[in-house]
């Protein structure tokens, strides 16, 4: 009925969604103050640049891709093309501000002299780089430009599913790993000891745990996936009949 009220949301989702941006921000926070605190801050073209890697790939490749998949979920009465849009933005912004932290790394290293591309940690941070702007360029050809048919976007959705939410895992691993390599390099020598920058730094790795089993766990509740609404699949009909020379009721034309 026009006018009617949107369905209030399922029970639950919006406390997650609450606690999931909670520890987003805390995450954030975090990251400033390890940073801040015991790195000296973060700089460009001088010695603290490396520090911008960091901070970038938290904010880019944990915190916006978290929220980015979480756009489905948590607008579920706008209209679709809408939170596609939002959906499609949040990753974008996510992709530019993780090269911002590459170009810092890369920088820094060249500056220092340290070679590059040698450690676990880069060589799975840049694979999940590479592989997430591949599922950008690929996301949009397939759901936001026209020209795929009905039956490959059915076919491709699933794979987009797939490998959003494994990105997601990546992406957190390897600021796991980029976090115990730097704690590494920085004290060695005393992070057994419990030193308040290894805890912080340990309290920082936690919290990207927890952000991501939040995170996951809203996508992965099947009753909290965002309902279709009824011009949308009037609007899908229309699009297989075009695309596919099927009328409503499925019979070829």
């Amino acid at each position: 009925m026009d006018g009617a009220p949107p369905p209030p949301s399922p029970a639950g989702l919006s406390a997650y969604v609450a606690v999931s941006q909670l520890l987003g921000l805390t995450l954030l926070a975090t990251t400033g103050a390890w940073l801040g605190r015991y790195r000296g801050g973060v700089g460009w073209h001088s010695p603290l640049q490396f520090n911008a890697h960091p901070l970038c790939m938290v904010l880019a490749m944990v915190f916006l891709q978290g929220d980015a998949l979480l756009v489905y979920r948590v607008f579920r009465h706008e209209a679709k093309r809408s939170t596609k849009a939002l959906h499609v933005l949040l990753h974008g912004l996510a992709l530019l501000i993780a090269l911002v932290g590459i170009i810092a790394v890369f920088e820094s290293h060249r500056a220092k002299g340290i070679p590059d591309m040698y450690s676990l940690h880069s060589w799975c941070g840049m694979a999940t780089f590479v592989l997430y702007l591949l599922q950008w360029v690929l996301g949009c050809g397939f759901f936001l430009f026209p020209g795929a048919s009905f039956s490959l976007r059915g076919w491709y959705k699933p794979q987009h599913i797939f490998f959003g939410i494994t990105l997601f895992i990546l992406s957190i691993t390897s600021c796991l790993l980029g976090i115990t390599e730097m704690l590494l390099f920085k004290i060695s020598d005393s992070y057994s000891h419990f030193v308040p920058e290894g805890i912080l730094a340990n309290t920082l790795g936690v919290l990207l745990v927890a952000f991501g089993l939040v995170v996951g766990y809203v996508l992965t509740r099947e009753e909290w996936k965002r309902p279709p609404l009824a011009e949308e699949l009037a609007l899908s009909m229309d699009f297989k009949t075009l695309t596919e020379g099927e009328s409503p009721g499925g019979g070829s034309q």
